[in-house]
């Protein structure tokens, strides 16, 4: 058993060209096959430098990330000092527990330095959302305490760790969560190449179909069941297989129930999307639709990292934000981290929050652009009430990335930039007014660059 104290530096979504002060967490791991550490990707995130001890030791070791996986919140760091290994025995990781099994939680929570274990059963087996991620993944509910520091560390069952402690539910009367085993074994083979891929999904959407009437719309007999496909993504694997007014009947056999579940173990049923997420990259899944009332089959080739066609993407980690810098005016890609600047949901500006919920990618949007910053300056006066709005359009192009808004603007050879948001309103810059505008900006607010380093090849 482990604990590891991290240094982290997090990136400020208001000033993105900065990062924000150092901080520390710690969290708990467990050494495993390999000379390596398991632990939760959330302990280490945005690291700058990590530590590690044995429970019982005083002495701390250097670390270092070795892979890590933010869409199932896990991680493996290395120790370069062999001595840290000396008279250890990794630990083995088993199978998938069975409700009311009793499990044992090892960690070092808050509030002490030596090893804790608490003790409880595991109350459910279904899908939930990873708090790190937002993505939805198979976890295990236990009763046994996990308290913050505790995250990373393994769950344990005849010896062997069957889960790792990643989160619990606040309030509530010990509802904690641990990360199981398939997910951890799924992990641990993804990078034995030597990189990690992500796990797949179909990324469309589809919906229940326990009402009869829509059954009976799509022609589906009584002894058929499934889901009802909505909405495909453009560029996805699924596009030109796949149609919106499919029913899903299957996916590798499983019989996709009309609640979205399959058969999972003795009397328990899962989310269908197990079957999908258990796979690889580059893999493929057999879909067994119902179009138009005929049966078919389509193999899916499986290209698409868990929630990659999202038109506003999950939480970032160990990534510097994208932004671009105008005549005074800030530009940034509408991100789970922006939004959570404001401390409470109903504090963000509800436009904002309902492209996070509700926007899907089109052609025309690939991301949601957002004016963040109003610098004051001449150049400026009379925009700083548009803060927060979502720009379509400038100089008279459709805007559905930033990279298309850095072409409308460096592009331009009129007299102004005209630049269009959602709602009608128009921010007007004189262009030679808007270059000699960003130089004067950037030396008073001592800012480095206009953009972020991904945007530097658009030179």
């Amino acid at each position: 058993m482990v604990k590891i104290y991290t240094v982290y530096t997090e990136y400020d979504y208001d000033m993105p060209w900065q990062i924000s002060k150092q901080q520390e967490r710690t969290g708990s791991g467990s050494i495993i096959n390999g000379k390596r550490i398991l632990t939760n990707a959330h302990v280490i995130a945005d690291q700058r430098f990590i530590q590690v001890k044995h429970a019982g030791d005083a002495k701390k070791y250097v670390a270092e990330v070795e892979f890590v996986a933010h869409d199932c919140d896990l991680a493996v760091l290395r120790v370069k000092d062999d001595a840290f290994f000396t008279n250890v025995e990794p630990l083995s990781i088993g199978d998938l527990p069975r409700m009311q099994d009793r499990v044992a939680v090892f960690g070092f929570p808050e509030g002490g330095d030596e090893l804790c274990i608490t003790e409880g059963v595991v109350s459910r087996v279904e899908y939930q959302n990873y708090a790190h991620s937002s993505a939805s993944l198979l976890a295990c509910q236990i009763d046994a305490a996990i308290n913050p520091g505790n995250s990373g560390g393994p769950v344990m069952k005849d010896g062997e760790i069957v889960g790792v402690a990643f989160q619990k539910i606040d309030p509530g009367d010990k509802i904690g969560y641990m990360i199981p085993a398939p997910v951890i074994h799924r992990f641990l083979k993804d990078i034995a190449d030597g990189r990690y891929d992500g796990i797949p999904s179909l990324e469309g959407y589809a919906q229940s179909m326990e009402n009869s009437s829509m059954r009976a719309k799509y022609r589906m007999k009584e002894n058929q069941t499934g889901v009802l496909v909505t909405y495909i993504p453009p560029g996805s694997s699924s596009e030109g297989k796949v149609r919106t007014g499919d029913v899903i009947l299957a996916i590798d056999g499983h019989v996709v129930e009309n609640d979205g579940t399959i058969a999972f173990r003795d009397h328990e049923r899962i989310a269908a999307d197990y079957v999908v997420n258990s796979k690889f990259i580059h893999d493929s899944v057999q879909l067994r639709l119902l179009r138009d009332g005929k049966v078919m089959d389509v193999v899916i080739p499986l290209t698409d990292p868990i929630d990659s066609s999202l038109l506003v993407p999950y939480m970032q980690y160990d990534k510097s934000p994208t932004y671009y810098i105008v005549g005074g005016l800030v530009f940034q890609p509408l991100t789970a981290n922006y939004l959570n600047k404001w401390p409470e949901q109903k504090d963000a500006p509800p436009n904002l929050v309902h492209y996070f919920f509700n926007g899907r990618r089109s052609p025309d949007q690939r991301q949601v652009i957002v004016l963040t910053q109003v610098f004051g300056d001449d150049s400026t006066v009379g925009y700083s009430h548009l803060k927060n709005n979502v720009v379509t359009h400038v100089n008279g192009k459709r805007i559905a990335s930033m990279e298309d808004l850095v072409r409308a603007i460096e592009q331009n050879t009129g007299e102004y930039h005209v630049m269009v948001d959602e709602y009608g309103n128009q921010i007007v810059l004189e262009t030679n007014t808007a270059k000699a505008a960003n130089q004067r900006i950037m030396h008073n607010y001592m800012i480095r660059s206009d953009r972020s380093e991904d945007l530097k090849k658009m030179r």
